[in-house]
């Protein structure tokens, strides 16, 4: 019925960057926030960014100055853009899409970040 669905994980050299997709679709209404977080083996799912529908962001201290959250509206869809990226940035990266009521998570995508 809800459909999260990410894009553009992928193998990088370090100092490279990637651009993440999340695009919610199907019966849902009235988001609130949307938001990435990512899970590395062995350690907690983080957040790493999230935006509300006014567009007020918030980054994890780590990412700071490295990456880019931003959402289209209009198209129930946001991206992370990542730049710099680093070893310590390979993980599993997970969509939170959120409303008053309810939260949806996408599947993940991996992000390796290896030379």
């Amino acid at each position: 019925q809800v459909q999260v669905v990410e894009s553009g994980g992928g193998l990088v050299q370090p100092g490279g960057s990637l651009r993440l997709s999340c695009a919610a679709s199907g019966r849902i209404f009235n988001i609130w926030s949307m938001g990435w977080y990512r899970q590395a083996p062995g350690k907690q799912r983080d957040v790493v960014a999230d935006i509300t529908s006014g567009g007020v962001t918030n980054y994890a201290d780590s990412v700071k100055g490295r990456f880019t959250i931003s959402r289209d509206n209009a198209k129930n869809t946001v991206y992370l853009q990542m730049n710099s990226l680093e070893p310590d940035d390979t993980a599993v990266y997970y969509c939170k899409v959120s409303t008053w009521a309810q939260t949806y998570w996408g599947q993940g995508t991996q992000v390796t970040v290896s030379s």
